[in-house]
């Protein structure tokens, strides 16, 4: 298993094409507004190396038998998916931001099973290159970014349907020893930090888009495919000399970006899909149901940091002891705890696949996200609350330590802030600017973004999963069990 420094090392061997503000980036790897979710996929690989974390952060290999990191790990038992759940907890309380690996370990293991059913139903070879290739990643330990929101065009239409076929992924070209795709993957999470991208459709298909159903893998720096970064809410403020404090959360940061393909070329052995339509919503619902389990875990960790900086805020204020402040603490933690219950259920609930590896109960994985889609923003809500005003018209960093006077007494600005914006004895006008400025981003800015909008959108939209408990709540069965017991015949 690589070390933390040598992923941040291994990143600067690729060919990686990134664009941000209308410039390519050559040198993104140190880049002060991609650096710090660099820093949080780097800790996916240094918690694995601390002994105190070894059985939350590794597994065995199915396939080689051979310890890795549990990013790349097909699970096994119920017993590893509440694993998976508690292992991301851990990694939101330490980053307090998104650590990227999460979507292509749900890939892996939605691929590895739905390859084992093509295969079967149609006589390809898709499961054997899949495992050829995992097996690869997981002796690397590469980070491989799964890939299946599409930009969709005109969403009243089907993909052979749209103006413009590259809507959504599709093969242009087919060859003896491989294919051509076409199209863009959209808010491709940790996409700029991974050495691999796989693909996978984003929707369920007819016969007539056998060409955009398709699922491969191939490296980020491929030819023919490149990325456009995503804006953050206060995102410039990481360009800014001298504004740790005012950034918020200066170490770790979430990551977007559009993903390209121009026509890359994809040899045989990385496609797992390649027209055979009839399995494309099979890998999606597989795919968005660990997705969705996977939010119980993610979510609630950085849910931890904010009412935790939220309790902090209080604290600092000396309101910590008001009885409201206390009830504003106890439901936020009532809240985040029932998302983590929603996590840990669908995974104890789970069950093998025919491939051998362990799918999650999809209902209740369905109701974890319909819950982290409003619950955040509550928690949200409660610690801006707590926090009080200062958190959005706080003067900068840079007033406060400034020496430029302007006092009838000679006090200087950073003099002045310091002075008024003093709180409780024993606390300084910095903690407490610290404190502010890490729960605004949190709430509102770039953190946000894997937070609270990330929990609306992320895994699917609200009525994504509505659509999902519909269809797994067996409301005949529940009818069947209120006839018997009415006694209607």
């Amino acid at each position: 298993m690589m070390t933390a420094k040598e992923y941040i090392d291994s990143l600067r061997k690729l060919n990686t094409r990134v664009y941000m503000f209308g410039e390519k980036i050559d040198n993104w790897v140190d880049h002060p507004m991609i650096r710090p979710s660099i820093n949080c996929v780097a800790m996916t690989y240094a918690l694995a190396q601390d002994p105190q974390y070894e059985d939350l952060m590794t597994a065995t290999s199915n396939l080689t038998g051979r310890k890795i990191n549990r990013f790349a790990h097909l699970h096994q038992s119920t017993e590893d998916l509440v694993k998976k759940v508690k292992m991301q907890r851990l990694m939101g309380q330490k980053t307090a931001s998104c650590f990227q690996r999460c979507v292509g370990m749900d890939a892996f293991n939605a691929v590895y099973s739905t390859t084992y059913e093509i295969d079967e139903a149609c006589g390809t070879g898709y499961h054997e290159n899949f495992k050829k290739f995992l097996i690869m990643v997981q002796d690397e330990d590469l980070t491989v970014d799964g890939a299946m929101t599409d930009p969709k065009g005109d969403r009243s239409k089907a993909p052979h349907q749209q103006s413009d076929p590259d809507m959504y992924v599709h093969v242009v070209e087919r060859r003896a020893d491989g294919i051509v795709v076409c199209g863009a993957k959209c808010h491709q999470t940790g996409s700029v930090n991974s050495h691999w991208h796989l693909f996978m459709p984003t929707i369920s298909m007819g016969e007539k888009d056998a060409d955009w159903a398709v699922s491969f893998a191939c490296p980020s720096d491929a030819e023919g495919l490149y990325m456009i970064y995503g804006r953050q809410s206060c995102d410039t403020r990481k360009l800014e000399e001298g504004c740790s404090i005012d950034v918020g959360n200066a170490k770790f940061g979430g990551q977007e970006a559009l993903v390209v393909l121009d026509h890359v070329f994809i040899p045989n052995e990385y496609i797992f899909l390649n027209g055979e339509y009839q399995f494309a919503g099979m890998m999606v619902e597989r795919f968005a149901g660990y997705h969705r389990q996977s939010y119980g875990g993610c979510k609630v960790g950085v849910g931890d940091v904010v009412i935790g900086a939220a309790a902090l805020a209080a604290e600092y204020n000396g309101v910590e002891k008001a009885s409201a402040v206390k009830d504003k603490l106890i439901e936020m933690t009532h809240l985040n705890e029932t998302l983590y219950s929603c996590g840990i259920a669908c995974s104890c609930e789970g069950c093998p696949t025919k491939a051998g590896n362990y799918q999650i109960d999809l209902l209740l994985a369905n109701v974890c996200k319909q819950n982290v889609t409003r619950f955040p923003y509550e928690i949200v809500r409660l610690a801006e609350d707590i926090a009080g005003g200062l958190m959005v018209t706080m003067p900068s960093q840079k007033d406060f330590e400034s020496d430029l006077p302007v006092g009838r007494e000679g006090e200087t600005i950073g003099e002045i802030c310091r002075k008024y914006f003093a709180t409780r004895e024993g606390v300084s006008a910095e903690e407490r600017q610290r404190v502010l400025r890490f729960l605004e981003n949190m709430c509102l800015g770039a953190a946000a973004v894997g937070y609270r909008t990330e929990s609306m959108h992320g895994a699917g939209s609200p009525q994504a999963q509505r659509i999902m408990i519909a269809r797994q709540g067996d409301i005949e069965g529940k009818k069947k069990l209120a006839k018997n017991i009415a006694g209607i015949q």
